[in-house]
């Protein structure tokens, strides 16, 4: 059986970085904001390393009922049962809609405080006629109506019109 690589262990705990999502109440007072995850993770042990506003944008989709949202992101060192009871009390928070707790062992210090958000990409949109050319009326040809086709010729009566009779009303 295969031995497990021991690595060092951090006296203060794991390493974490935690995004969390603030309704939109927390743009007009970001620092409340921070001040609130600031909170919930040093109640349950938590060392906090950085933490900052990091963006404000629409959500893609609407949660409790809010539209846009103010983004917190955190690193902080703690014990693992501390993710736990910060995610339960993330649950029982008003102000807070989501958050998403990660290891973040692998980055430094330097690394944690450049962190910036990505600009959002805008999509290309696909022209609705792909690759044909627009037809030009030169282009167009006539469709032969439904008695040309045949549609009307020699065609017995539908069954509901023979049921109605021709000419009862």
């Amino acid at each position: 059986m295969a031995k497990k690589k021991k690595t060092e262990e951090n006296p203060n705990g794991t390493q974490y970085e935690a995004m969390f999502l603030l309704g939109s109440s927390a743009s007009a007072e970001p620092e409340k904001g921070i001040d609130i995850c600031r909170g919930i993770i040093e109640r349950h042990g938590g060392q906090i390393m950085v933490i900052k506003k990091w963006d404000e944008r629409k959500l893609a989709y609407e949660i409790s009922g809010q539209k846009r949202g103010t983004y917190v992101i955190s690193y902080f060192t703690a014990p693992g049962a501390a993710v736990a009871a910060v995610e339960r009390d993330v649950k029982l928070s008003e102000e807070i809609l989501r958050v998403l707790v990660l290891k973040a062992d692998h980055l430094n210090l330097d690394e944690m405080k450049s962190v910036e958000p990505q600009p959002i990409q805008v999509r290309e949109e696909r022209p609705q006629t792909w690759d044909r050319p627009p037809l030009g009326a030169e282009d167009r040809i006539p469709r032969p109506s439904n008695f040309e086709r045949g549609a009307d010729r020699n065609r017995p009566p539908r069954r509901d019109e023979a049921e109605m009779g021709a000419g009862k009303e």
